[in-house]
């Protein structure tokens, strides 16, 4: 099962929890209390938001924290980048020279393919879009439609 870790599922309750109020600073402990989740996990998954550039934090009394950009220029790819490292399917897919079977494999450039899906997918849904509380009607249009190992140039 392809599956995020619980901790980058909260990475992701925590910033729509901060976007859907922008205006103003959030503390660490108001926003474990909003979202129901342990402060010491909340306390982690901030510092890790802002190691990413994903937050911006301030001390003080009018501290707290911040989207670092509007929601709409944030996506569920930064969020999952910062929590669990670049998104890619395989070793091949994120990095050359990383696979003792490269040569042999036969299936790499089609890794590279499912990849590339994968994040162009993941980069096209918002902060604004998870911090929507309007339930999604399905099916949903996909905004991709087919992916060329061509287009792998980043």
């Amino acid at each position: 099962m392809l599956k995020l870790s619980r901790l980058t599922d909260y990475a992701a309750v925590v910033m729509a929890q901060i976007a859907r109020h922008p205006q103003q600073a959030h503390a660490a402990a108001e926003l474990a209390e909003a979202v129901q989740l342990p402060h010491p996990t909340v306390s982690k998954t901030l510092k890790m938001l802002v190691k990413a550039k994903l937050l911006v934090s301030q001390r003080g009394a009018q501290g707290g924290y911040r989207l670092a950009r509007p929601a709409s220029q944030i996506t569920a790819a930064d969020i999952i980048a910062a929590i669990e490292g670049p998104v890619a399917m395989t070793e091949c897919s994120q990095a050359e020279g990383d696979c003792e079977l490269a040569a042999t494999c036969g299936v790499a450039d089609n890794w590279q393919r499912v990849s590339l899906a994968m994040r162009t997918l993941l980069e096209s849904v918002t902060l604004s879009h998870l911090a929507d509380t309007t339930p999604i009607k399905l099916p949903v249009q996909l905004p991709i439609q087919s992916v060329s190992v061509a287009a792998v140039s980043a």
